[in-house]
């Protein structure tokens, strides 16, 4: 299985996202790849600002073709149990992507993948310039 590897940096200081360049001359953000006995294995190290927020594709796109990244804020509809709207962000965790649906509550990876196939996510912000939308859901 193969996937892209992008990332996409919200610069604190602009108040906006900036990209990312291989040389490390765009505003100070930069990759640098370290490969092994030359197969092709690499690890990527990424250097920001401090202050500056790393965020990474998951590989996903919602039912606009938006790709989705850590930090952006879901919305979708539940038919199980109380049939609602739900939102929330995207996160890291446990080796996965996930959704935070609530302080302690966390979907599983394999439900993100599942309901972006089905088409039933949509970005709806990013938890930098729309704090707003998760305050509203408490």
């Amino acid at each position: 299985m193969s996937r892209e590897i992008k990332f996409r940096v919200w610069g604190s200081a602009q108040g906006e996202y900036r990209r990312l360049s291989s040389n490390g001359n765009d505003r100070g953000l930069g990759i640098s790849l370290d490969c092994e006995d030359g197969i092709g294995s690499a690890t990527a190290y990424l250097t920001s600002s401090i202050g500056d927020s790393v965020e990474q594709f998951t590989g996903l796109q919602d039912k606009n073709g938006k790709n989705i990244y850590e930090g952006d804020i879901l919305a979708w509809h539940s038919n199980v149990y109380r049939k609602q709207d739900w939102i929330g962000p995207v996160v890291y965790r446990d080796a996965g992507f996930v959704v935070k649906e609530s302080p302690k509550s966390y979907s599983s990876s394999s439900w993100l993948a599942c309901a972006c196939t089905e088409k039933s996510i949509e970005i709806i912000g990013n938890i930098h310039e729309n704090k707003d939308l998760l305050e509203a859901d408490k």
